[in-house]
């Protein structure tokens, strides 16, 4: 049994067509780093990330730079939730699982991507930003706290899903009894499958079907 699933945002259940990482490219490009291997640093703490490709700590302003540029790519690009995910969302729901986002994004960037997605209410039991713990993926946190959040008590009967190797690192770390892979983002199932998993699927649309629902 499964009583809360927890699930990345960006690739996992929202289609944003990778501008997160054009963002996060772009504003350390022009504060004068290098963003060469922006690529390691998916499904992190975008102001962990900002400040190692730079190699310095203090970067509140290229965060508020980050948070401007992908404000203006989600305007002219709207994210969309990823195919059958709001269908497998009220599966969940309606069979008494609780649900919960998990994200490297910051509360501000975050509540506006769920206005325009339209996941303000009715849809999600919680939703932990990268802010509201002590650390970002790989650490459990975020997945702990959306137990805390949702009344759950035994990791055990949590699933955790993700695009990226520190989603499932942290589904890992976290003890979850399902840490599930998707294939709806920009890692392979062979980049994937080289973190510990017990799941790869194609996407989040898959998992009621995985824990027997319909």
């Amino acid at each position: 049994m499964i009583d809360l699933v927890a699930l990345d945002i960006a690739g996992t259940t929202v289609e944003e067509h990778g501008l997160v990482y054009r963002a996060l490219a772009d504003t350390v490009t022009a504060a004068g780093g290098s963003a060469n291997d922006v690529g390691r640093w998916m499904g992190a703490d975008k102001r962990e990330a900002i400040a190692a490709m730079l190699g310095r700590s203090e970067v509140d302003t290229e965060v508020q730079d980050f948070r401007a540029r992908l404000a203006k790519h989600y305007a002219d690009t709207p994210p969309t939730p990823m195919p059958g995910v709001p269908e497998a969302l009220a599966v969940l729901r309606d069979n008494g699982i609780k649900v919960a986002l998990t994200t490297g994004f910051d509360r501000t960037v975050v509540d506006g991507l769920l206005d325009v997605l339209g996941w303000q209410e009715g849809v999600l039991d919680a939703v932990v930003c990268v802010d509201d713990v002590e650390a970002g993926r790989p650490a459990p946190y975020m997945i702990h706290r959306a137990m805390e959040l949702t009344g759950v008590r035994d990791v055990r009967r949590v699933l955790t899903a993700g695009d990226t190797t520190r989603d499932l690192e942290a589904g890992t770390n976290a003890g979850a009894g399902f840490v599930v892979g998707v294939l709806s983002g920009s890692q392979t199932a062979e980049q994937l499958g080289a973190a510990r998993h017990t799941h790869l699927l194609p996407s989040v649309a898959e998992i009621p079907a995985l824990i027997g629902l319909r």
